[in-house]
């Protein structure tokens, strides 16, 4: 979620190469044998193979984009699907009335697993943050409930291989913004126990514990000394304990640079782009990009930075026309608020939303090609491994680069990457692979952390300290 007022197992492909005469395989041997050539996804490097005539070299095959996407694991690390969920009672069913994602795009599109944003309005929700995150929670629980054939709940980078293997939709969960723990590591706890597997530290809001991006320059709200107040240093250990995935999109920049000091594992941006491409505070600077890459334990490979696809951080003549737009805007919500308040309710959500579209449709979309520059950008400053996609589809109120509306698009990413050099494997890291190797390592040090003997993070909790 943006702040709209500035959201079969698909392996290491093997290569097969026939060293025997067709002739001498058994007839059982060749039914075996022949699919798996069929489904090798690779270019077949320089075999021979031999005939009646002698050897002669295996002939190459040149693989479409087409058959690189459905080759590959597809990981999207933020949809706000879970809104539609509940305020809209929307099934991933249903027809997309208006939205980005349901299970038809889905298939279309190869999407193999979403981590779907659990994002908790700090305004519409004072006062009772955790339980909007845990209404929320449950509305993708009831999801995978409803649809038991076509997708599963997942926690795990071994669990998302599972889904792929036997063709089912792997369905994640991350919360979006630190305010939904409540200043509590209690409910934090509570969160990965239901399913939660990464937490973006803050949304555009500070917290108490950790400043945002989205305030940073707002000196009437409270700001920590250094980034991250103790309760927050906590925070981020407890996450690596447990095995969730510090989110570091959305945080102050002094707030990301303490928090790669702090943590043990390495971390992520959900949906953050390059800030040298468009200068959004919530993209991310040459530095940044750099540093993500090299956060970690020893012999850590690094974090990985998820490229959004919302078109005020893709596009700088977006961002400047949107942000011209603003005054315009901004008028236009107070006028809707004030009529809805003369006729005795309050303006809904969807209302200020539509409204806020209205305006933004008559900005024109940036070219797929300015996304694509993004992910290039990441590549040449912080390296292949380091980059994925974090859509932030449901979450941007359809601001979204031209022909990219739903995940039925994502092969059109992979073809624009192929078009640009990308090999297969290249394709594969950045459809998915990357963001599994980072889950794993986090995982991983999770099970160091857990054997650790290491004084145990206090019970007590500063609510008094964070209420203030």
């Amino acid at each position: 979620m943006v702040y709209q007022n500035s959201a079969m197992l698909s392996q290491p492909l093997q290569v097969y190469t026939v060293v025997k005469p067709m002739q001498k395989l058994t007839t059982l041997a060749l039914i075996v044998a022949l699919p798996i050539l069929a489904a090798s996804q690779t270019t077949t490097p320089s075999a021979k193979t031999e005939s009646k005539e002698g050897t002669k070299p295996a002939m190459k095959k040149t693989l479409t984009p087409q058959e690189v996407h459905r080759s590959a694991i597809v990981i999207d690390t933020h949809a706000d699907t879970p809104q539609r969920f509940v305020d809209e009672g929307f099934d991933l069913s249903d027809p997309l009335k208006g939205g980005n994602v349901n299970l038809e795009t889905i298939h279309k599109g190869n999407l193999g697993a979403e981590f779907f944003s659990i994002w908790v309005d700090p305004e519409e929700n004072k006062g009772h943050f955790a339980r909007r995150t845990l209404e929320l929670i449950d509305s993708v629980h009831q999801q995978v409930a409803k649809h038991p054939k076509e997708m599963v709940l997942v926690t795990t980078a071994d669990g998302i291989e599972r889904a792929h293997r036997e063709h089912k939709f792997a369905a994640l969960m991350g919360i979006e913004g630190g305010h939904s723990i409540e200043g509590s590591i209690g409910l934090l706890r509570d969160y990965y126990d239901l399913g939660v597997r990464y937490m973006t530290l803050t949304w555009s809001n500070s917290n108490g514990w950790a400043d945002s991006s989205g305030d940073a320059t707002d000196e009437t709200v409270k700001h920590t000394e250094s980034g991250l107040s103790e309760f927050g240093k906590d925070v981020v250990y407890e996450m690596n304990r447990l095995g969730m995935m510090v989110d570091i999109s959305h945080v102050s920049d002094k707030t990301f640079y303490r928090t790669l000091v702090i943590t043990r594992a390495p971390v992520i941006a959900s949906h953050s782009d390059a800030r040298a491409l468009c200068d959004a505070p919530r993209n991310m600077t040459d530095d940044m990009l750099r540093a993500v890459a090299r956060v970690g334990g020893p012999g850590s490979k690094g974090g990985v930075v998820q490229v959004n696809f919302y078109s005020a951080f893709v596009s700088q003549q977006y961002r400047d026309a949107q942000k011209a737009m603003g005054p315009e805007v901004k008028k236009a919500v107070e006028d809707l608020k004030a009529k809805a308040k003369a006729q005795g309710h309050e303006a809904t959500s969807k209302q200020i939303e539509d409204l806020q579209r209205s305006y933004a449709d008559k900005i024109p979309r940036p070219p797929l090609s300015m996304l694509i520059d993004h992910i290039d950008h990441i590549v040449k400053v912080a390296g292949i491994d380091h980059v994925g996609l974090g859509s932030d589809f449901d979450g941007v109120n359809g601001q979204l680069p031209e022909g990219l509306d739903s995940p039925a698009d994502l092969p059109k990413i992979t073809t624009a990457l192929m078009a640009r050099g990308y090999s297969p494997e290249d394709c594969r890291k950045i459809l998915g692979g990357n963001l599994l190797r980072v889950m794993r390592e986090v995982e991983q040090v999770a099970k160091q952390l857990q054997a650790e003997e290491r004084p145990k993070i206090t019970n007590k909790q500063p609510f008094d300290e964070w209420k203030k």
